[in-house]
């Protein structure tokens, strides 16, 4: 369906004509064991309703609660596969790694009153039949409009950049970008694409705050439990036809009591009035 040395279009110009995401063209699951696909799945599951549970009790919830022989090891290593860290203080938290600047939180206070005002972000595990992929969510505070998604079988900052860039060029830019304290939103890849080249004021979440990115935290609730976990994709086609569907629903169909009954793509352009090239 798509060659990659067509003599005239790129490979994104027919993934355009074909509606087809790059990200799904090109990256597969990730292998893995299917007992590591289970315990992933338990964990993930387990972590949207208690983000508070570091590796230890995790490990003994899975013991105990779930019969799950394994060792704290295995669990510690999914936990870094997964990207998951526990909420909740930690030692030395204030402290910075080297090289890792701590950018100040913005958001503490601020009257969110208009689209394109704030936008936050972040990465979430995505299960699928045979291995796993990542999934990458802009959204829009005010109106809880998501702006734009990708896929990818790593999580690298390279990736969360471009798909920073490409969301800007549909919407243009927003006034604050609210990311955690992840290794891809520090690095200078991504944040160089934020601040220097959008002039966007980057706010970061406090390491161990729950509440901080409470709205995409919720997003990913909501997919998994009505998309991921009912219907887990066989591969990147799949998933984001699949993903494609859910967004779009939620997007022009799902209506929020904050939002007083609106549907998020109707708030986000009542208040802004500039379409995007791409819907």
């Amino acid at each position: 369906m798509i060659m990659k040395a067509h003599p005239k279009l790129s490979v994104q110009q027919q993934c355009d004509l074909l509606s087809i995401h790059r990200s799904g063209l090109y990256y597969q699951p990730k292998k893995t064991t299917k007992q590591n696909r289970e315990l992933m799945l338990l964990i993930d599951k387990q972590y949207l309703q208690k983000p508070y549970y570091g590796v230890y009790r995790m490990w003994e919830w899975l013991q105990k609660d779930k019969g799950c022989k394994v060792n704290i090891k295995r669990i510690r290593r999914l936990y870094r596969l997964m990207g998951l860290e526990a909420i909740g203080p930690k030692p030395n938290t204030s402290k910075p790694a080297p090289g890792h600047r701590v950018y100040p939180y913005l958001l503490k206070n601020l009257l969110i009153t208009r689209s394109n005002q704030v936008w936050a972000t972040d990465l979430t595990y995505v299960p699928m039949q045979n291995g796993f992929l990542y999934l990458m969510a802009i959204i829009d505070l005010k109106s809880r409009y998501v702006l734009n998604w990708s896929v990818s079988n790593t999580m690298d900052a390279k990736w969360c950049a471009d798909v920073f860039r490409e969301t800007v060029r549909m919407y243009c830019a927003p006034e604050i970008l609210n990311t955690d304290q992840g290794s891809q939103f520090t690095s200078e890849v991504f944040t160089k694409a934020v601040i220097e080249e959008a002039g966007v004021k980057l706010s970061m979440d406090g390491k161990g705050r729950a509440i901080d990115n409470v709205f995409i935290e919720r997003l990913w609730r909501s997919v998994k439990y009505e998309y991921l976990y009912l219907n887990p994709p066989a591969d990147g086609i799949e998933l984001y036809t699949g993903l494609k569907g859910w967004f779009t629903e939620y997007n022009t169909e799902r209506r929020h009591k904050s939002l007083n009954g609106e549907v998020p793509k109707s708030v986000y352009y009542a208040m802004n009035q500039q379409a995007p090239e791409a819907a």
